[in-house]
């Protein structure tokens, strides 16, 4: 089970909905849980792992010509185990 969810927005400079796009896809390419939000988007996994992903996001955003990048994130960490549907199942039909 994992013990982390992260929840990250990307602000990229430049022409944002291309950028975040492309940082949509390097989350989907890593193989972690994900779901995509409005205002942000939430991994599960192991915390190392999930710092890699936001690591390779940010660094990706910079080599697609953004001259910088703000990451608001939101960290759970509990190390017997969490996942999003534990904490979302009473509002799931």
């Amino acid at each position: 089970m994992a013990n982390s969810l992260i929840s990250i927005q990307i602000i990229p400079k430049g022409d944002v909905i291309p950028l975040v796009d492309e940082a949509i896809k390097i989350i989907d390419e890593s193989g972690v849980k994900y779901e995509v939000h409005p205002l942000e988007t939430t991994m599960e996994g192991e915390l190392s792992e999930l710092f890699a992903v936001i690591e390779k996001m940010n660094v990706r955003m910079i080599e697609l010509g953004s001259p910088n990048v703000i990451s608001q994130v939101k960290i759970l960490y509990q190390p017997s185990g969490i996942t999003m549907d534990t904490l979302t199942e009473k509002y799931r039909a």
